[in-house]
């Protein structure tokens, strides 16, 4: 059995030779944000959810992103509104949200 439920890794990368990069984007406000809901909801910690900062992802053309395990999920996001249906759908019901998926 996993350590964790699931595992979420937030690209915070921040770049200084001006390619897109997530951190252009608020990553890390958007991760500490998903990661506040988490703890709120007594989600967080062993057999349960891990909301993680990540290096680059290689995804830069496509982000922000995201990523979860163990079902290696993609998503895209671009407002908290975007973070609360990923926090909903995926976390709380193991349910795919297709729009944000890249």
């Amino acid at each position: 059995m996993a350590f964790y439920k699931q595992h979420i890794f937030f690209c915070t990368n921040q770049r200084s030779d001006g390619r897109a990069c997530c951190q252009d984007h608020n990553a890390q406000e958007m991760r500490d944000y998903l990661k506040k809901r988490v703890k709120e909801a007594k989600l967080a910690g062993p057999g349960g959810v891990r909301v993680n900062n990540a290096g680059c992802l290689d995804r830069c053309g496509l982000g922000p992103v995201l990523v979860i395990y163990p079902n290696e999920t993609w998503y895209r996001y671009e407002s908290k509104k975007d973070i609360d249906e990923i926090f909903e759908e995926h976390v709380n019901k193991n349910r795919h949200v297709q729009r944000l998926s890249i």
